[in-house]
């Protein structure tokens, strides 16, 4: 069972992100100040550093947590569809709906004052894009035993990458980015599991 004090450093930690989480898209990373996350909570600013260690801590721990909550969503949606493709395109739309709704990613991706932002899903992004792989990955082997780890692998960094070029370089609405990615997937399945030929017609 887990203890009071554990209980209330959890709880503590949240509320630290939460405010950080807040406070960010108004003033980036650069104008994020450790004694303004502690006073939204209520605590010193040594607290905030202990708990985080550096302001940069801080913000990949708020990314980080950003990021499980959409890897949350998107596994629902893999899981409550029945074909490979319809699950792809439910997550895809999710992903660019809920970026684009969730004000951290939205700032990151939109407005100058959180532009110092976006190297933690581009440049910097990497623990993030690799998790978003890792769970592709799992969830193509899962739906097709009979494909390679590595073929698996490859199928989910396709529609990763996609996807993420989709999010941070937007060119349509999300389902339109939505059909893309999938129109991509599609016969790369189709490829995988029946050994069809990737022709120009196989891909339109």
């Amino acid at each position: 069972m887990t203890s009071y004090t554990e209980r209330v450093k959890a709880s503590l930690r949240e509320e630290l992100l939460d405010t950080a989480a807040g406070i960010l898209p108004d003033v980036g990373y650069a104008g994020l100040r450790m004694a303004d996350v502690a006073a939204g909570v209520g605590v010193s600013r040594q607290t905030v550093y202990n708990e985080f260690g550096s302001k940069s801590a801080l913000v990949r721990a708020v990314a980080m947590r950003t990021a499980a909550e959409f890897h949350e969503g998107v596994q629902a949606r893999l899981d409550a569809a029945d074909d490979l493709v319809e699950g792809t395109r439910a997550a895809t739309t999710y992903v660019i709906e809920h970026a684009r709704a969730d004000r951290l990613v939205a700032a990151a991706l939109g407005t100058e004052a959180a532009e110092d932002l976006v190297p933690l899903i581009t440049t910097r992004g990497e623990p993030i894009l690799r998790r978003s792989i890792e769970q592709g990955t799992a969830h193509f082997a899962s739906r097709l035993p009979e494909v390679d780890i590595a073929t698996c692998r490859r199928l989910a960094e396709t529609v990763t990458r996609l996807t993420m070029s989709h999010l941070v370089l937007p060119t349509g609405t999300a389902a339109e980015a939505a059909e893309a990615v999938c129109s991509v997937l599609a016969p790369l399945l189709d490829h995988c599991v029946h050994g069809s030929d990737l022709s120009t017609e196989d891909t339109k």
